[in-house]
């Protein structure tokens, strides 16, 4: 499994509801094959970090492709960076 992490900076609590609202309901892009997506928000300093989670190497490769070509107005704020990890292991509590 492969996660990737996005760094965003100018992010509010009314625009992290806004988006959050926006995708209730709807089906994720075409070509995003994410199979679990985690948001973090620091609210004090306006900073999210976004995990996406894939399968394997090729969904990750694609996903990373449709959302690097994201407009910005889609985005829950500046993108600050982008990191791809190798999942070592999850376990839910």
């Amino acid at each position: 499994m492969l996660a990737r992490v996005v760094e965003f900076e100018g992010v509010t609590k009314e625009r992290l509801a806004q988006m959050e609202q926006d995708m209730q309901g709807t089906a994720p892009p075409e070509g995003l094959n994410a199979k679990e997506m985690v948001v973090l928000h620091d609210a004090g300093a306006d900073r999210a970090i976004v995990l996406l989670f894939f399968d394997n190497e090729e969904d990750y490769r694609s996903g990373d492709e449709l959302l690097n070509a994201m407009p910005a107005d889609e985005t829950p704020g500046t993108r600050a960076s982008v990191t791809k990890y190798d999942v070592a292991f999850r376990e839910s509590m």
